[in-house]
């Protein structure tokens, strides 16, 4: 949606027609929105991507778009749909290791960039009868996705912050927005069945115990957190609102649009149940309008509105004239519901990698076991504001985990006094667990047990995430002190005692148990 241009923009001796924006152009009203995500994502919901990554984003394809409709058409245009494009892509990149609190930063740049710039090259570049072919964003962000991969850029977490003011407001934002738009375009109808049809195949896929992994909690989310959690994701009425119903990338009439937005989540729904972790998920949801796209105008062939003469494909394999009526409504009804049934079928079958997940991550509860520890000297815990982010309730009190890393580390001691790995299971698992029966068998072995006694100076409280960002985030204690370690033989009598000093992350998850064991140990430089 071009306006007429009103006025001229002298460069030279030459004079331009300029084109402003129009208070009336849609594509305002979606800046409008974005943009107001963009500001709360700084101030209030800790959006992990800085103001200098968003502006290169926005100016790169403004940039881009201003100077290729000046060589095509020798007209200053106002660059509407490519800053929509830049920030578009600024909402959902994301670069590894971004923090909060990194508003200023300009780590990165050069890929929002460039991300930002092939999407809205796409526009140019991939064409059918005059118009780009793709959601420029959209193709954009999965190609980077796909080639980069989770170790460089990941996506905008489906969880933003927990549910106060500024989620309510961000909430109220996106639906105002997304309504006014789809509503005035004509593509609520086509809004509202992608969120029924996606909403239907993924409650099908977490009732198969469906289970990823995500940097935004501490274990897999799972069934039906799973589900509501995707579902009321303010990124999938981003997705469905602003991102799905661009104009000149859907069928033409009504009817294909609905089929059209339906297929779409089906395919999003197939793609997202064989992944484990939410990167995958992400880049699946976004992948399945990428993959449907270029098939749009088969949709106005397979369900025309009923206005117009041409035949429904499908339809008329079903109802052949002289069938009689209640044959026609059978045979519709059979393929309906032979589709639905196959559909969720699939959906259940390609999420089989996704379950189970739980349990791989989960540790074995086991009885406790009786230690004697002291907690009068531990010193007071500093914690990190990704930790409040986190787990609240951890940040407010985070004396109870430090209470249990002693407990954990007085049961390890107590497991190596008596050679006894069976007690490990109180207080270890993942990687701590294999090295501490390691070790324990290996010291039975020489006749040489070494049981240490920690004594804490400094603790911090931090997120760690031991297998990056999509493998799940974890609580940790960045410690530091000494180690008091008395060698025993395995007649219990003392050998030797060391005194060292010791700076190390001891990283923590929760058992079945509900107790906090120790997963991993790594030394600090």
């Amino acid at each position: 949606m071009t306006p007429a241009p009103d006025r001229t923009l002298r460069i030279g001796t030459k004079a331009y027609p300029l084109v402003l924006p129009s208070l009336r152009d849609p594509r305002l009203h979606l800046a409008a929105v974005i943009i107001t995500i963009h500001i709360l994502g700084q101030v209030a919901l800790g959006f992990r991507v800085s103001v200098p990554q968003i502006l290169v984003a926005i100016i790169t394809c403004a940039v881009l778009e201003l100077g290729i409709t000046f060589v095509r058409e020798r007209r200053v245009v106002w660059p509407a749909s490519g800053m929509l494009t830049g920030s578009g892509v600024a909402l959902i990149l994301r670069l590894v290791g971004m923090g909060r609190d990194q508003h200023w930063a300009w780590r990165g740049w050069y890929l929002f960039a460039a991300v930002a710039g092939l999407s809205l090259l796409s526009k140019y570049v991939i064409r059918r009868h005059g118009t780009h072919v793709f959601n420029p964003s959209n193709f954009g962000l999965v190609l980077a996705f796909v080639i980069l991969g989770s170790n460089i850029i990941e996506p905008l977490d489906f969880w933003w912050a927990p549910l106060g003011p500024a989620m309510v407001f961000a909430y109220l934002v996106i639906l105002a927005g997304g309504l006014k738009i789809t509503s005035r375009l004509h593509l609520l109808p086509m809004a509202i069945a992608f969120w029924v049809a996606f909403s239907a195949g993924l409650g099908a896929l977490a009732a198969s115990g469906h289970c990823i992994t995500t940097a935004w909690s501490l274990a897999p989310v799972c069934g039906r957190s799973f589900w509501w959690v995707v579902v009321t994701s303010p990124e999938i009425l981003i997705f469905l609102f602003f991102m799905i119903t661009d104009p000149k990338t859907i069928p033409r009439g009504r009817a294909a649009r609905v089929v059209f937005a339906i297929g779409i989540a089906t395919l999003s729904v197939l793609l997202i149940a064989p992944q484990t972790n939410e990167f995958g998920a992400k880049v699946g949801l976004l992948a399945g309008l990428v993959i449907l796209t270029p098939f749009s105008f088969l949709f106005d062939r397979l369900a025309p509105d009923p206005d117009r003469s041409s035949p429904n494909r499908i339809m008329t394999l079903l109802t052949a004239r002289g069938s009689p009526g209640s044959v026609r409504i059978f045979g519709r009804g059979a393929f309906v519901g032979l589709t639905v049934v196959a559909i969720l079928t699939g959906v259940v079958v390609a999420g089989a990698p996704a379950r189970g997940n739980a349990s791989a991550v989960q540790p074995i509860g086991v009885a406790a076991i009786d230690v004697s520890v002291d907690l009068t000297n531990l010193p007071d815990v500093a914690v990190d504001n990704e930790v409040a982010a986190l787990n609240g309730a951890a940040a407010d009190d985070p004396g109870v985990l430090a209470a249990g890393l002693v407990r954990a580390l007085a049961i390890e001691a107590e497991a190596m006094r008596r050679a006894d790995t069976s007690l490990l299971r109180a207080a270890d698992d993942g990687p701590r667990l294999v090295e501490m029966e390691r070790d324990i068998e290996q010291a039975a072995t020489l006749d040489s047990l070494p049981v240490p006694t920690y004594h804490f100076t400094g603790l911090r409280l931090v997120v760690e995430y031991v297998d990056g960002p999509q493998g799940g985030a974890n609580l940790a204690f960045k410690a530091e002190g000494t180690v008091q370690t008395v060698t025993y033989n395995g007649a219990g009598d003392e050998l030797d005692t060391t005194d060292a000093p010791f700076t190390s992350t001891f990283v923590l998850r929760t058992s079945a148990t509900g107790d906090w064991v120790i997963w991993q140990v790594d030394p600090q430089n």
